[in-house]
């Protein structure tokens, strides 16, 4: 029978070494938080209950992890640690609003994103009947890390912090990573015995290992996988690494999905992003969070598709093209040069070089609506609102003021643009000015 599960997830600090005013666990991570992107893959688990452990700038953190996290957990509470004073405090703090919990008790950081379900999941399996489980790693560099301390028959006895270790136990290359699956009746007891008996005068999370061990619990472990898992952010340094594994893992999936990635090193995608299979992606393409694109599309190279943005089968945007909020139906195409804000273009519409949406009047933005199988010539600024019929055209450089309607077939040009006559049939059945 599956246990319940709860995540205690430690995000107070005051992320100093980042040397900017934003909150650390709040620094963008291809489309979302740190904080954000370590509690989405927890939530990938299912938890009955999440706890977040935070204090520098709360209520900024707070109400940007709520806006990330709505409605993906069934419970999640925010409390506040005060002053930090270690790992092993800020756990009290995170196990307050879980006095009547029982069950499975995992513990994650708000600045390590690139933790993974599979990996958690992992280490709640491996826990079994034991006090607790934990993860463990084997770094090319271990400075500043805690060592896993066994005794002679290989049995993990305890965590020692860097700054504690004796010369002998600095030697010791298998490091702590800091992620633990508890149990939840076991863990309560131990945390109301920490000491602050340490170099920093702190409660340490760790120190309840050797209390677990001086009650007879013979403790699991589990190495990472995956080094890159572990790696937390504390300096922007660290996140550029940290971004790199991130996207990586996003291209990758994509690809596994069809997707066709000219060039992905030359290419960036951020989460939550929809992609078609047979849609081909060249070089040096922008897509943002939110957006979705069918299959069989065409984008770039050198195309930024922001937020709200909707490509539908066989849609294509060109070599400098911008869309934000654009809605481009079945076959439309803008290949070069164009911004299309807070548009819907038709089916099979043909967007002309160099043509914008000029949707911001200086206080409140415009939609413009662009029918099925228009072309509207090069050049053209449609000054929103605008609804463009479909069929009709306009000549390049026009200039389409606000509120204008242009109708059906009808052919519109000049600065501003005025109607000049009705688009006409060829015998071929295509249309023609």
């Amino acid at each position: 029978m599956t246990r319940p599960l709860a995540v205690i997830c430690l995000a107070a600090g005051m992320g100093k070494r980042t040397k900017v005013s934003i909150p650390k666990v709040l620094l963008p991570l291809c489309g979302r938080t740190l904080a954000s992107s370590a509690l989405l893959a927890a939530a990938e688990l299912k938890p009955a209950r999440m706890v977040v452990v935070l204090h520098n700038q709360m209520e900024k953190v707070q109400a940007s992890l709520q806006k990330e996290l709505d409605g993906k957990f069934a419970s999640i509470d925010y409390v506040d640690q005060g002053a930090p004073n270690g790992t092993g405090h800020a756990v009290q703090v995170g196990m307050e609003p879980l006095k009547d919990f029982v069950g499975d008790v995992i513990v994650i950081y708000g600045d390590c994103p690139l933790m993974t379900a599979a990996t958690l999941q992992d280490l709640v399996d491996l826990r079994g009947d034991a006090a607790c489980s934990a993860l463990t790693a084997y770094p090319d560099d271990v400075t500043g890390l805690g060592r896993i301390l066994r005794d002679d028959n290989g049995n993990f006895v305890g965590i020692r912090e860097h700054k504690d270790c004796s010369d002998e136990e600095l030697l010791i290359d298998e490091t702590n990573c800091g992620f633990y699956s508890f149990d939840s009746e076991k863990l309560r007891p131990a945390l109301s015995r920490l000491k602050p008996n340490n170099a920093q005068g702190e409660y340490y999370l760790t120190d309840v290992i050797a209390d677990f061990v001086s009650q007879g619990e013979v403790l699991p472990t589990a190495e990472a996988a995956d080094i890159a898992e572990i790696m937390g952010v504390n300096s922007l340094a660290d996140l550029s690494l940290v971004q790199s594994v991130m996207q990586e893992r996003i291209l990758f999936d994509h690809l596994n999905n069809g997707v066709l990635i000219v060039d992905p090193a030359a290419t960036w995608i951020d989460h939550d992003v929809e992609i078609g299979s047979d849609t081909k992606i060249l070089p040096g393409t922008v897509i943002g969070t939110g957006c979705k694109v069918g299959s069989g599309c065409e984008i770039g190279p050198f195309a930024h598709l922001r937020g709200g943005t909707v490509l539908e089968d066989g849609a294509m945007l060109g070599n400098f093209v911008e869309a934000k909020n654009a809605h481009l139906h079945q076959g439309a195409k803008a290949k070069h040069l164009t911004y299309l804000g807070d548009a819907t273009v038709g089916e099979q519409a043909n967007i002309g070089c160099g043509t914008i949406t000029a949707n911001y009047d200086g206080e409140k933005k415009h939609r413009t609506n662009i029918g099925a199988r228009t072309f509207i010539g090069s050049g053209t600024v449609l000054c929103a609102p605008v609804d463009v019929d479909d069929e009709a055209m306009t000549a390049a450089g026009s200039v389409v003021r606000p509120g204008s309607h242009i109708k059906a077939r009808e052919l519109w040009l000049g600065v501003p643009a005025r109607y000049l006559r009705q688009r006409e049939l060829s015998a071929a059945g295509e249309k023609k000015a």
